[in-house]
């Protein structure tokens, strides 16, 4: 049988007992992430975001210094799961928030949706791992777990332009390569 759609453990995480991601239950369409490893992921709240707002709220104008210390904390962070997908290539895996992530654990996928293309897959630059990005909303830093659910994927088929022109780039590096 020829493998269409799945998951691997990206091999220089081979023999740390990641779990490859899965549906919970019957009904379920997302396959759950697990992070590959123990993440401190810091509270937005800290540092100097907290003075920029208050500079802002007072109708007053931030530096550019004080712009970029109070922006820092906002940029989301990387979580690792040691999982690459492979996919046909018109289909597409669709990372999304678990439910219980903004509700029990005030952890955000800032982009809304994380979009994985089929060709991400053994990458030259990280073999194709899948990282989620976050952003913690909470008051007090969130320490995710090794093994914790962090995200659902969804895998979906795409459909394209009839007059488009299609891209004659190969993908060269992973995340962001594109620009």
């Amino acid at each position: 049988m020829v493998k269409q759609r799945g998951f691997e453990v990206v091999s220089h995480k081979a023999n740390q007992d990641i779990n490859l991601p899965q549906r919970q239950t019957k009904q379920a369409a997302g396959y759950d992430f697990e992070a590959s490893e123990d993440f401190e992921l810091p509270s937005i709240w800290k540092h100097h975001f907290l003075t920029g707002l208050k500079i802002l709220l007072h109708k007053q104008t931030l530096t550019e210094d004080e712009f970029t210390v109070a922006d820092k904390p906002l940029k989301p962070y990387l979580v690792p799961t040691g999982i690459k997908a492979y996919m046909q290539p018109n289909e597409v895996l669709m990372l999304f928030n678990r439910s219980s992530g903004p509700l029990k654990r005030r952890l955000v996928l800032p982009n809304g949706v994380g979009i994985i293309d089929a060709d991400y897959y053994n990458n030259a630059k990280n073999e194709g791992e899948i990282f989620v990005q976050l952003i913690n909303f909470g008051l007090k830093d969130y320490h995710i777990k090794k093994g914790e659910r962090i995200a659902q994927g969804i895998f979906v088929p795409y459909l394209v332009a009839d007059d488009e022109i299609a891209p004659q780039v190969d993908r060269t590096g992973g995340f962001g390569s594109t620009k």
